[in-house]
């Protein structure tokens, strides 16, 4: 199996290099991009030795060219597009693992290779969640999701009849701040943001799970992703992080997904899709769990959850504005401009003051996405 790796650093792309290391399935893996981490990107081509390699900036990339004269090399938002479409199709798998809208236009263009792709940047179908369905039907193309939730739904899924379900239930861990009243997010630090209770996970989707948007945006990807309907989709809060979804069926039967929370797992499933392949992860121990716990997911204590929610039924490009604007607050909230509390009202502003009524393509939603993140860095850096 070929490997065309986008955001190889980041930490999806680095658990995925551990399951390809540990795998007994030969994979190759042909292409890798990274955007700045330079030194993970020389560790990664000395042990995998791909044939392409794309960074975010020319300049490092004309270095790594006198290092690695056998590779070929691009850069940028073209040298995306060139890792996923890189040589001739055989058996392929492009994995997706960048953060943000920049994952959109590439996964387009592996689709329209007609090669299958692993989606972990859940963005591309947020934002162009109405573009993509369509072109995956076009080209006969899988997209296999890897997050967990999402990968546990399509288990959950696997052999039954899409209408036969009533409900599909995403399960939140209730990030860093979970058991914060509103009152007390006001004070809290970026360091206290990134300490997320359950997963290991880079840090804009650490701070979305404190926000509640990763939830949001996981509804928005799980209606395009299995064609249900936004009123079909619900969440709840479940703190242990060992259920990843459930469905519901008109039979009132429920069926759950449930292991540790170790990425690498939905991460091999992807990979070895629609196989299961041996892996050597920590197992669930029940009787160790001892018990499991649920409550309401309060779409008032965690308000990003219904503007993205809303965000989502409305459509055309009002997922564009609520995601530009999240990514830009979270970058300024990281780096010390703004206040965690703030990233919700940006958000909320973002919503109210964009309303763009065009024809949905990925040029324009580029474009948006561009302008709706230079107004925010505008006003608040």
């Amino acid at each position: 199996m070929n490997l065309y790796l986008l955001g190889a650093t980041g930490s999806i792309g680095l658990q995925t290099l551990d399951v390809v290391r540990h795998s007994d399935e030969a994979f190759q893996v042909v292409a890798v991009t990274a955007n700045t981490n330079i030194q993970s990107l020389r560790n990664i081509i000395d042990e995998f030795q791909p044939q392409f390699v794309a960074v975010g900036l020319q300049e490092a990339m004309k270095q790594l060219q006198q290092d690695y004269p056998d590779i070929t090399f691009g850069y940028g938002r073209q040298g995306l597009i060139d890792a996923v479409t890189f040589g001739d199709n055989e058996e392929d798998l492009v994995v997706n693992a960048i953060v943000g809208s920049a994952g959109l236009e590439p996964t387009v263009h592996a689709i329209q290779k007609g090669r299958n792709v692993a989606l972990a940047n859940k963005e591309t179908l947020v934002i162009g969640g109405e573009i993509i369905t369509p072109l995956l039907r076009k080209y006969q193309v899988q997209l296999i999701p890897i997050d967990s939730e999402h990968s546990a739904i399509m288990q959950c899924l696997h052999g039954e009849d899409p209408k036969s379900i009533k409900h599909i239930i995403i399960t939140a861990s209730g990030g860093s701040f979970r058991d914060k009243t509103r009152t007390e997010l006001q004070s809290v630090t970026v360091q206290d943001a990134l300490k997320h209770p359950n997963w290991d996970m880079g840090a804009k989707i650490t701070i979305d799970s404190a926000t509640m948007m990763n939830k949001g945006l996981e509804i928005i990807e799980a209606h395009h992703l299995f064609q249900v309907p936004y009123d079909h989709i619900r969440t709840v809060l479940h703190t242990e992080s060992i259920i990843h979804s459930l469905v519901e069926f008109h039979d009132q039967s429920m069926i759950a997904h449930l292991g540790n929370p170790d990425m690498r797992i939905p991460i091999s499933y992807a990979l070895h899709y629609p196989s299961r392949a041996l892996f050597d992860a920590k197992p669930l121990d029940l009787i160790q769990v001892g018990s499991l716990h649920f409550e309401e997911l309060s779409e008032e204590r965690f308000p990003m959850l219904r503007y993205a929610r809303q965000a989502g039924m409305d459509g055309g490009f009002a997922p564009t504005v609520l995601n530009a604007a999240n990514e830009a607050a979270v970058h300024l909230f990281l780096n010390g401009h703004i206040s965690f509390v703030q990233i919700e009202e940006i958000v909320v502003q973002c919503l109210k003051h964009f309303r763009v009524e065009e024809t949905l393509t990925v040029e324009r939603i580029l474009e948006l996405d561009e302008q709706v993140k230079d107004y925010v860095f505008e006003f608040y850096s």
